[in-house]
């Protein structure tokens, strides 16, 4: 199975998918950051395709960088705290890769998700 990358972003303070929330992917490679995609959230919460598709999959250290403080000024909440949220992680086997976000104005988890 060719490698590729989907996302999902919660909104854990409103309870519902954080929709309209822009997030870049970058590949790092020593001292090189090479942005890939810039996207954003539909009504699901979801990206309308994968961030990272089939056939562009490479091995290596990649960064989803989330802009939550613009999500949040945009829906009315406090962003005081979380500005952008950047999550580095590596890719090593071509697999699904899912990595969502659950995001509240104060703070935040991922987790590798499947």
């Amino acid at each position: 199975m060719p490698g590729y990358l989907t996302t999902h972003v919660l909104d854990t303070a409103r309870g519902c998918p954080a929709e309209g929330l822009r997030i870049e992917l970058f590949r790092l490679a020593g001292e090189a950051r090479t942005r890939l995609a810039e996207t954003r959230t539909n009504a699901d919460g979801r990206t309308d395709a994968p961030i990272l598709p089939q056939g562009d999959f490479a091995p290596g250290t990649y960064e989803l960088v989330f802009h939550a403080g613009d999500y949040l000024r945009g829906i009315g909440l406090a962003a005081d705290f979380l500005d952008v949220i950047p999550l580095r992680f590596t890719m090593a086997e071509a697999d699904h890769y899912h990595v969502p976000l659950l995001l509240s104005p104060y703070g935040y988890s991922t987790y590798r998700g499947s």
